[in-house]
């Protein structure tokens, strides 16, 4: 009878601690998975359903813009103006709807509810700046004729500051404003200002200048105004 190798008993305790080790850790996992294993499958629950309502929300949304949509087309489909205001009234409020309605109350001769619609736009958190800011612009320009030149003034001021999208155009009313009031050196250097700006479309520089010219100023030349067909030829 051959005598036990000390190594081989060794080896084979090794391995017996690192299967009874290896079934303690099963078991232990297996506890903590009876134990919590609820939660995880709430949190795969919760996911799931969060993703789905995420995909339904978007899907309605999507209806509603498009049935929105469809009832803006249509309402502008009438040829008649009062049953495109009218129609254009029925459908669910929107920047774009609200826009239109200004419009057809505006051709309508309807002022006042022109202007309120285009309040509603500007006053709105949720609309994109630039629609807000055109909103409010051309809701105190439909107001304009009821306003003293310094009302007009204070009320364009506003819209006139740097980094407003319409900030020229309402230097424009200002200036304006300034005129009627008399105030003719206060006009022209609000035009001056205007007539230098680099974003100064041509357009409104050159409206800009004929006041300018009218008031007795003098326009600034710059590379902008100067008509390339004018240069002088190389020699």
């Amino acid at each position: 009878m051959s005598a036990k190798q000390p190594g081989a008993s060794v080896s084979n305790n090794e391995s017996f601690i690192d299967e009874v080790s290896e079934a303690v850790r099963r078991d232990q996992l297996f506890a903590t998975f009876r134990r919590y294993g609820w939660i995880a499958a709430l949190l795969v629950i919760a996911l799931v359903g969060g993703a789905a309502w995420n995909e339904v929300t978007k899907a309605r949304k999507a209806s509603a813009d498009q049935a929105r949509g469809d009832a803006i087309l249509d309402a502008m489909d009438n040829n008649d103006s009062a049953d495109r205001v009218a129609a254009l009234q029925a459908v669910e409020a929107s920047t774009i709807s609200q826009l239109l309605l200004a419009a057809e109350q505006q051709a309508a001769g309807e002022t006042e509810a022109a202007a309120a619609a285009l309040d509603a736009v500007a006053n709105d958190a949720e609309a994109p700046m630039i629609y807000r800011q055109i909103a409010g612009f051309k809701a105190a320009l439909l107001r304009a004729d009821g306003l003293s030149p310094d009302d007009r003034i204070a009320a364009f001021s506003g819209m006139a500051v740097p980094g407003q999208p319409i900030r020229l155009l309402a230097q424009e009313q200002v200036a304006l404003a300034q005129i009627d009031k008399g105030d003719v050196d206060a006009a022209l250097v609000t035009l001056q200002t205007i007539d230098q700006d680099a974003e100064t479309t041509r357009g409104l520089r050159d409206r800009v200048q004929t006041l300018i010219v009218a008031l007795g100023g003098t326009p600034v030349v710059s590379a902008t105004t100067t008509d390339a067909g004018a240069a002088a030829p190389s020699e």
